[in-house]
């Protein structure tokens, strides 16, 4: 009998054993499957930038300047490139940056880099970004560089611009036709100019020159957004 009892446990034990094992092993593969299935979504890809990318050709354009003038930007094709800042008159941020963009086109134009500054800004939402007060910002930064207005926001979304300031530099070619070679940031400190390490725009035209792509080409762009006209309901 003894035997017998000894047996029957031992029975009972591997059985038990086994359907715990069973159990086990269904677990896991459910949540082996339950990985599977979430991979998926958090490997999916951000949407891409809208608007020019970097090593993308950007379309002629033609708007009117703070002298009354119609700037385009095939005027510029027998230079280097073309420095475009997104700007306005009211964002802290531009005002912050407004003497480094006077510095960047005295120093980069003659090098065949000139400044053209693009005011986007809807003047329902920022009346102080009309035209006039364009006109008086020049006169009173002493810009030499074309300041244009955007009006009917047209060009903005081209460009994918949504900050000011916001920077796009352009490499023409060698046959007038302007493409992307970097975008964001002038450098790598908004508020303080004494305080900046980085100079983005003056290091990628440094590259440009020595016939090497940017690095980086990229930076996010800190600063006011860009004020859309709302549309009519």
């Amino acid at each position: 009998m003894k035997i017998k009892f000894q047996f029957l446990m031992a029975l009972c034990l591997a059985f038990a054993f086994t359907a715990c094992k069973n159990s086990t092993d269904t677990s896991t593969t459910a949540k082996e499957e339950n990985k599977t299935n979430i991979a998926p979504e958090k490997e999916e890809k951000k949407p891409a930038k809208k608007g020019y990318q970097v090593g993308d050709k950007v379309a002629d354009f033609s708007l009117q300047n703070v002298d009354g003038k119609m700037v385009a930007l095939s005027d510029y094709k027998d230079d280097k490139g073309v420095i475009v800042i997104f700007s306005c008159n009211s964002c802290p941020w531009v005002v912050a940056y407004e003497d480094r963009m006077n510095d960047l086109h005295n120093t980069y134009a003659e090098k065949g880099y000139p400044v053209l500054a693009i005011n986007s800004n809807d003047i329902e939402i920022k009346p102080d970004d009309d035209m006039p007060s364009m006109q008086k910002r020049a006169k009173e930064k002493d810009f030499k560089f074309a300041y244009v207005f955007d009006e009917k926001q047209e060009i903005y979304p081209r460009f994918g611009a949504t900050k000011t300031p916001e920077v796009y530099l352009l490499k023409n070619d060698g046959e007038g036709n302007m493409t992307v070679a970097y975008t964001g940031a002038i450098d790598d400190n908004g508020k303080k100019p004494e305080a900046v390490n980085v100079k983005y725009v003056e290091n990628a035209i440094t590259a440009l020159d020595a016939g090497l792509p940017p690095s980086p080409d990229f930076t996010k762009a800190i600063g006011c957004s860009i004020k859309v006209k709302k549309k009519a309901s």
